[in-house]
């Protein structure tokens, strides 16, 4: 019997994938201590062009003024709250991904277009806080099950 429990580590993204793309740790310890020491200002850009999505797009979904994006390019990283809702972004458009077959403008077109299923409001505009990314996910698992919305 083992006295300690192992750190899981979990295998190589799935190629083609964000996470793969951008080389960032998609779980773990290692990806707990990116987001405490703040995504590098690089990803951003990544990001932007991985999704296909204009910065200006991916700055409002995360909640970050232009002043503020600013700073954080003089800086070179965003605060732990910023990092957590673009990796909330990636989340949730890898599963977007999925529900559209890995067809990149298709999820970015429903990612960007109001959705009946979320008050007629955008998918990519729900990223601010857990609740609403939460709820995005769940239509996403809805959608991908035939459950009707």
């Amino acid at each position: 019997m083992l006295s300690s429990i192992e750190e899981y580590l979990p295998g190589p993204p799935t190629p083609g994938s964000i996470w793969s793309t951008s080389e960032l740790p998609s779980r773990g310890t290692p990806l707990h201590d990116l987001m405490h020491l703040g995504l590098p200002f690089e990803y951003f850009s990544l990001i932007a062009n991985t999704l296909q999505v204009e910065r200006k797009v991916i700055s409002q979904a995360i909640g970050v003024s232009p002043a503020s994006l600013a700073r954080r390019a003089k800086t070179g990283r965003f605060s732990t709250i910023e990092s957590d809702r673009l990796l909330a972004l990636i989340a949730v458009f890898e599963q977007a991904l999925s529900l559209f077959e890995d067809d990149v403008s298709a999820a970015t077109k429903w990612m960007c277009s109001p959705v009946r299923g979320l008050g007629s409001r955008r998918p990519i505009d729900m990223l601010c806080t857990r609740v609403e990314t939460n709820a995005v996910l769940d239509l996403i698992g809805r959608l991908e099950r035939g459950v009707l919305v």
